[in-house]
């Protein structure tokens, strides 16, 4: 007779997790237009500094990324205590969570918005507050103020908005600010912030907002989403309580030559940044003549209201050989960057029925 099988059980609420879903086609497309990720390669000196450092791979880096912190201490005119690094802003993030939040507590956060928010949030064992973005598909920042209570103790903000794309301003985010009491921590996840058109700056906010953690990446344009290096910057005394919540050597020595190495770039940064930019304006323009509206995006990607034809649009999208995120019953998120990616995206737009590209989305 064969014997049950009985396996150990997670946490309930582990257990009732959301997934993080992938986009279809990936291992099949010519194009990837899903993960926002960066068309062009790392610079010639980024990849010398991976080769030179992967030497000496049998090493351990310094427990807290001890040269990047000072070259991102310089660089953004800090201390170096305000500064921590990690693998990638969603593992800072991953610090803040556990070490502010927990069970009983809430964390609000604009849905839709960064599909591993609720996941990170229900790991930690805190409650997730979404809050739906409004009619332009931005945080509704005094629906916001309103969900926060006594349990509350994060309160995240993404700007540019993944998957959306909207921004907010400073004025906007002062208001956030004044608004909430100031031992509720408030993150702004500006992991798009070089693409932006607004003038936000989290780190010229966090010196009026001690309670604001401001998380960024190397991810997006500095073209090291494959190599996971991220950062925050927040009060000393915060980032002391981060550091006691993280595991030492978080960031290995391959991902930290990387960054230092890519802070010097700022050429190939630039020239990242601007093929995002054009892409934009390509996409949305061809959208917009096709019926389609879009609303202004400050990421590298533009989001695509398409409702319940979301599905549709992603199965077309991969028949004309490219990749992009779907969500479905919302719309859709395409990567820009490379005009071939991008122009797949308008050929499988063309191929579909005219309802698909009705002026008002679902």
């Amino acid at each position: 007779m064969t014997r049950a099988v009985v396996l150990p059980r997670p946490r309930p609420e582990i257990e009732a997790l959301p997934r993080y879903s992938t986009a279809s086609g990936v291992a099949t497309v010519r194009w990837r237009a899903s993960s926002n990720e960066s068309a062009i390669a790392p610079s010639p000196a980024v990849a010398e500094a991976i080769a030179r450092t992967g030497t000496h791979g049998h090493l351990y880096p310094t427990p807290f990324s001890d040269d990047l912190v000072a070259a991102l201490a310089e660089r953004l005119s800090v201390p170096a205590a305000e500064v921590l690094t990690g693998a990638g802003s969603l593992a800072l993030l991953q610090q803040v969570l556990t070490a502010f939040t927990g069970p009983g507590t809430e964390v609000v956060h604009a849905w839709r918005s960064y599909e591993a928010y609720p996941i990170l949030i229900g790991i930690a064992g805190a409650t997730a507050v979404p809050v739906p973005l409004d009619a332009q598909h931005r945080h509704d920042i005094d629906a916001m103020i309103a969900a926060v209570t006594s349990r509350t103790r994060v309160v995240l903000v993404c700007s540019p908005n993944n998957p959306t794309g909207t921004e907010l301003s400073t004025a906007e985010l002062r208001h956030l600010l004044d608004s909430i009491p100031a031992h509720v921590l408030v993150v702004l996840d500006e992991a798009y912030r070089e693409f932006a058109a607004g003038d936000v700056d989290g780190v010229e906010l966090l010196r009026a907002y001690p309670n604001l953690v401001v998380l960024r990446t190397f991810s997006k344009a500095f073209g090291l989403a494959g190599l996971r290096a991220g950062y925050a910057i927040t009060h000393s005394e915060t980032a002391g309580h981060l550091r006691a919540a993280a595991p030492p050597f978080g960031l290995s020595s391959v991902a930290e030559a990387a960054a230092c190495a890519a802070l010097t770039e700022t050429a190939h940064t630039d020239r990242i940044v601007e093929s995002v930019r054009a892409g934009r304006r390509h996409l949305r323009a061809e959208l917009t003549a096709r019926g389609i509206e879009t609303p202004s995006s400050g990421g590298n990607f533009v989001w695509i209201p398409v409702g319940q034809r979301a599905a549709a649009l992603e199965a077309a999208c991969v028949a004309h050989g490219v990749s992009v995120r779907a969500f479905p019953g919302e719309g859709v998120r395409v990567t820009v960057g490379e005009r071939a990616a991008e122009d797949a995206v308008l050929a499988a737009l063309n191929g579909l029925t005219s309802d698909l590209t009705a002026r008002r989305p679902d």
